[in-house]
């Protein structure tokens, strides 16, 4: 009689879906910009102190993908500015030496992995996200230029 009680609580539990716990760690980080793309195999994802090591190398060029205003109000020192979201992004990076390491970032992570995968379309080799984006960077301690 006991096991009739809970038959209909032992129904509801055997219909619910099985799904994993923490599956929502596993979604994309999500900012204003949207979610973070997946990268190829051909994009390296770093963090800050990978970054400033790749960044003393004399082969690379630190790409800044913020706005202007953004880039203005402070940038890595050394940096190149290129809007991901310019209307001649396209156009600006397909004229970039394609032979040389271009570090990627922007403020938090996601425009930086919009434009490695823009560049990586482009047939860019050797790219660089930095995965927390200046925000990262500055919170590591390491320099900022205005």
């Amino acid at each position: 009689m006991k096991i009739i009680r809970f038959l209909p609580a032992l129904v509801l539990v055997a219909s619910l879906p099985l799904t994993s716990r923490g599956a929502e760690d596993t979604k994309p980080p999500v900012s204003a910009h949207g979610p973070k793309p997946a990268l190829s195999a051909a994009v390296k994802n770093v963090g800050v102190e990978e970054f400033a090591k790749l960044r003393a190398q004399t082969n690379t060029v630190v790409l800044d993908v913020r706005t202007a205003k953004e880039f203005s109000a402070g940038h890595i020192p050394g940096a190149v500015n290129l809007d991901v979201n310019g209307p001649d992004f396209q156009k600006k990076v397909a004229e970039l030496d394609k032979s040389k390491t271009y570090l990627v970032h922007c403020a938090a992570g996601v425009r930086s992995a919009q434009a490695c995968v823009k560049m990586d379309k482009l047939s860019f080799t050797n790219l660089v996200n930095l995965d927390s984006g200046l925000k990262g960077w500055e919170k590591a301690g390491q320099p900022v230029e205005k």
